[in-house]
């Protein structure tokens, strides 16, 4: 092969080199992008959950509530469970409840406010991986009482399913994403708070549902995703070199 043929290849596996160095290495840096977020959620979050409880805010603000500025913060107030038919949402397993690591549903239902209001409120985790509706719906009766509750917990946001997120099966009340407003909407609950409230006591007497403190444990692997891909584009640099002083070597020795 002459000289002439030789250089379109050489510049067309550079350039192909080049390309995939800086897939590689953008892909690093938004790995350590991720990890400075995840750190920043992290440190957010534990001093959220550590802060003393605060009143509920007044349905007023409501609208003014995001998820960046309010998810997890403590707050205390008193509510009546309404006696609606509840929901289970199921679980794999929890990323803020140690005690909750294995599958099961949480145990949703609403409560008014002496407002008025509806607030949606996660009752606990019932340790039941065939979803047998008997089970929560015996200890959901022990909770609606009639009588009001002083209730602590956290603010959530619902959740938004995933293309691959299975249906609500209506039959067993069980839907597999916590989107609190869905499950008002189709359990006629009427207008519910742009939130929920993730339990933290009481709890009951026999401990179904099972509320709790909730703990950020969320994995941080970002540091490690970024080197594998800083050294693949190391590799792929190292590869196009040695490649390269073959074809120098070969071409010398013609």
């Amino acid at each position: 092969m002459n000289e002439t043929a030789r250089k379109p290849r050489v510049a067309g596996f550079a350039l192909f080199t080049f390309l995939l160095m800086a897939a590689f290495v953008a892909l690093g840096v938004w790995q350590l992008q991720r990890r400075t977020a995840k750190h920043e959620l992290i440190a957010a979050l534990t001093e959220r959950l550590a802060a003393a409880p605060v009143a509920l805010p007044p349905p007023a603000q409501w609208a003014a509530l995001t998820p960046a500025r309010d998810e997890f913060r403590r707050v205390s107030f008193t509510a009546t469970y309404v006696a609606s038919p509840d929901a289970m949402v199921y679980s794999s397993g929890s990323a803020v409840r140690k005690d909750a690591s294995t599958p099961g549903t949480w145990a949703f239902l609403p409560a008014r406010l002496p407002g008025g209001e509806i607030v949606v409120i996660d009752a606990g985790f019932v340790e039941n991986t065939m979803q047998d509706r008997s089970v929560e719906d015996r200890a959901v009766k022990k909770l609606v009482t009639g009588a009001p509750v002083a209730i602590t917990g956290y603010l959530r946001f619902p959740e938004t399913p995933g293309w691959l997120t299975p249906a609500a099966n209506l039959d067993k009340r069980l839907w597999f994403v916590r989107d609190h407003l869905a499950i008002a909407s189709t359990l006629h609950w009427g207008a519910v708070a742009p939130f929920y409230v993730d339990l933290e006591q009481p709890a009951p007497e026999n401990g179904i549902p099972r509320p709790g403190p909730l703990d950020v444990h969320l994995k941080d692997d970002h540091l490690q995703y970024a080197i594998t891909w800083f050294a693949l584009a190391g590799a792929v640099l190292i590869a196009f070199i040695v490649w390269l002083r073959g074809r120098w070597r070969s071409g010398a020795n013609r």
